[in-house]
């Protein structure tokens, strides 16, 4: 699926399934409650906190998985609601972040030692 088919079945699904959008301060605190269940999940996953006894016994690599979803889920809500198209936005920020970090990380002294 392309980025832009699947702006195209979120659309869909939102005018169906969905009714309609969520009014775009409503999609951003959803993200951030998204992002935030994401970080919860990092913080356990990779960092130093430990899940709760009744979360050890769950696949926490699917549930990091269906979290990041909802993450994209959401910002692709924004993007449609905000006009944006996500193919050509992310092919200008990738355009901007080779032209800027083409020679930069490569002389990082802290990401070469």
């Amino acid at each position: 699926m392309t980025i832009k088919q699947y702006q195209q079945e979120v659309d869909s699904w939102i005018q169906t399934v969905g009714v309609r959008y969520f009014s775009p301060l409503t999609n951003m605190a959803i993200l951030t409650e998204e992002v935030g269940e994401v970080a919860r999940l990092l913080a356990r996953i990779h960092g130093d906190q430990s899940f709760k006894e009744s979360e050890k016994t769950e696949n926490h690599l699917l549930k990091l998985e269906d979290e990041l979803c909802d993450v994209i889920w959401v910002v692709t809500c924004l993007a449609n609601q905000s006009g944006i198209d996500l193919t050509k936005a992310l092919q200008k920020n990738f355009d901007k972040k080779n032209k800027r970090d083409s020679e930069r990380h490569k002389n990082n002294e802290k990401l070469n030692s």
